[in-house]
């Protein structure tokens, strides 16, 4: 409401014509937007309860190659969205204090105080992220309640004022209006309309924490509290300006319309919803960047469980990304109607996006025209939400677009550096495993060469024709021997199923070399080492594999022996040949790889005995230099 006030630009363009008209918008946005696309048509797009344009792009990224474009502009708006909400949200409530009197005590004086109080909340509630946030969950339902029945509540209270708008509730007063005289901004109302409901993609990539039954029970309650408090406010708009009340635009009708007995009390309330709001964007982004790690899109980042409820988890890096973007956002705007200008452009795209994914999953169920006809009606819409929120580019938007790209880039390199590193991988590079059991059986019984572990865990991807890299045994038979009893050569596998957990396992026609096949989902625990050693006890008790009896020992009739797990980290060498593009993708790749988190802490091996070993990454041909013999120095003949 804000924001459309300011749309009014003075107190005689806001005439009930206005006020109705962008009431109507509001409505049928929430209704179209919110209710029919993500309520009705997108929680249905659940992958095992988990929702979120990752998860859906997991459903349906086997239809079509180029769809991971869409899920990577998609994730990197959204991200950049987790940005701006906690700023723009704990801003706006904090606000509500400004010149507020207690007694003869002012509470917040000026500007000045609103960004310190602001910058003090969103601190803690960084700082908290670390030790789980169960608490602000159990919170969440008891407050919420209490905040929306206060909406509603006080919503009803100055409808009474003037019921006329009511008549906000036919489409034809919204459509009316866009291409009215009294409507000075035209389509560019548009703009400021979608602000109510931005955040309808964060509900869906919160489905897997809040549940998808909760919401079609909850859902109905909200959404009437929010038309009830969002009506009240016109009608006390249109009420205050009638008796020339209003002397000007820069006010909050929202918290103008409340008794002054309520305004502490709301302002409280109001700052609690916008913890509760901004928690929910926070574990969110988690959320989102742990899929996206499981999906390949993003680098491997250390991922912690403060709490043992599988859907609490807390990304450091992540966090105090947010965390130092989020202050920079309430420094740089300074007041909310500054960050109400920049904030929804980025969303706009990420809900596009959503909208061409949720295309392919629905054809999969029912016919494409229907399909098309379905979700062509949210492409129009939000196509010319998009088109409404560009003028806010200039108003601030651009700060929510960079880190959008900045987001995208990372995304763009790690993913497409992966992609391009396989595809022009030389053949020369990849050998078969097959044609080293021989050399791999001799080694393990020759007792010439020294013992140097029971078991040899080579962390690298296996194929199904057994193609590897050269590398990898060249690190067992040439750079130093390593005589062992088994040799294990471990590919992790992620599936599009959010917790999948199993294992198969191919032994070559051997005793001690095995294949093995972890298939984890993208939100599964990657713990290598409590799998290998559960792997390796039922391969003992169905006798695939021998005990490995150990004579020194703290534990009574140990069959398991000791490991060693080699870890390739591959370094682009200089003598590589290929295009300048190509070049910079890998490089870009290696280097996130290796400034991100290490090997040893995404597969939980920081107490296991690791070995990394470094090795040239050799891509195309090779520059071999060719030295010409011209002269040889020979001392006795010369003589």
């Amino acid at each position: 409401m804000n924001a459309l006030i300011g749309d009014a630009g003075s107190l005689n363009k806001l005439t009930p014509k206005f006020i109705i008209g962008s009431l109507s918008l509001i409505f049928w946005t929430l209704m179209m937007v919110t209710t029919v696309k993500y309520v009705l048509f997108a929680l249905r797009a659940s992958n095992k309860g988990e929702g979120g344009i990752f998860a859906l792009f997991a459903l349906v990224k086997k239809q079509a190659k180029w769809l991971i474009i869409p899920a990577l502009i998609g994730g990197a708006a959204i991200l950049a969205d987790g940005t701006l909400t906690p700023a723009v949200t704990v801003t706006s409530a904090i606000e509500g204090l400004k010149g507020l009197k207690v007694g003869n005590k002012v509470l917040v004086a000026n500007q000045d105080q609103v960004i310190f109080w602001t910058l003090t909340i969103l601190l803690i509630l960084f700082l908290i992220q670390r030790f789980g946030t169960g608490f602000i969950g159990k919170a969440f339902g008891p407050v919420m309640v209490i905040w929306f029945s206060f909406l509603a509540i006080f919503g009803i209270m100055n409808m009474t004022s003037d019921w006329s708008v009511l008549r906000a509730l036919s489409p034809i007063y919204g459509l009316t209006f866009l291409f009215s005289k009294a409507n000075p901004v035209g389509i560019f109302i548009l703009g400021s309309v979608f602000l109510a409901t931005t955040g309808a993609e964060a509900l869906y990539s919160d489905m897997g924490h809040v549940g998808r039954k909760n919401i079609y029970v909850t859902w109905p309650f909200v959404y009437i509290a929010l038309i009830l408090n969002y009506f009240g406010q016109g009608a006390w708009l249109i009420n205050q300006n009638r008796l020339g009340h209003l002397t000007n635009t820069n006010m909050n009708p929202f918290f103008e319309m409340l008794p002054s007995t309520f305004k502490i009390s709301a302002v409280v309330l109001s700052t609690f919803a916008a913890i509760i709001a901004s928690q929910a964007l926070i574990t969110g982004s988690f959320t989102l960047v742990e899929e996206a790690i499981g999906l390949k899109i993003l680098p491997r980042l250390r991922v912690i469980h403060p709490s043992l409820s599988r859907g609490q988890i807390y990304i450091a890096p992540v966090n105090w990304i947010l965390a130092a973007f989020t202050t920079g956002i309430v420094l740089y705007f300074r007041s909310s109607d500054r960050m109400e200008a920049a904030y929804g452009l980025a969303i706009t795209v990420t809900m596009l996006m959503t909208t061409i994914l949720l295309y392919h999953f629905i054809k999969s169920k029912i016919s494409p025209v229907m399909a098309i006809l379905a979700t062509g009606v949210f492409l129009i819409i939000e196509s010319i939400f998009f088109f409404a929120s560009i003028v806010k580019f200039m108003h601030g938007g651009f700060v929510s677009v960079i880190i959008t790209l900045l987001i995208l880039l990372v995304m763009v390199i790690w993913f497409y550096g992966n992609r391009v590193q396989n595809n022009i991988l030389d053949e020369s590079e990849t050998v078969s495993l097959l044609d080293y059991r021989d050399q791999l059986k001799q080694l393990a019984n020759d007792e010439s060469i020294p013992f140097f572990m029971s078991n040899v865990v080579i962390l690298a991807k296996v194929s199904k024709d057994y193609s590897i890299k050269r590398e990898v045994l060249y690190s067992i038979l040439d750079k130093q021997p390593k005589r062992a009893k088994v040799y294990w050569f471990v590919t992790v596998n992620t599936t599009n199923e959010p917790y999948t957990s199993y294992y198969n396992v191919d032994m070559m026609g051997t005793r001690n070399i095995v294949n093995l096949q972890l298939f984890l989902g993208f939100k599964a625990n990657h713990n290598v080492n409590l799998y290998l050693r559960q792997v390796v006890q039922e391969l003992m008790d169905e006798d695939i594999i021998d005990e490995q009896p150990q004579k020194y020992t703290t534990m009574k009739k140990r069959v398991v022996g000791d490991f060693c797990f080699v870890l390739i980290q591959e370094l682009l060498s200089p003598n590589t040949q290929i295009e300048s593009w190509r070049r910079l993708l890998i490089a870009g790749r290696i280097f996130l790889q290796n400034h991100s988190t290490t090997p040893l802490q995404w597969f939980g091996l920081e107490f296991s005995d690791v070995r990394i070993e470094k090795v040239p990454l050799f891509l195309k041909k090779r520059r071999t230099p060719i030295l010409v013999q011209e002269t040889i120095f020979n001392p006795k003949k010369n003589k």
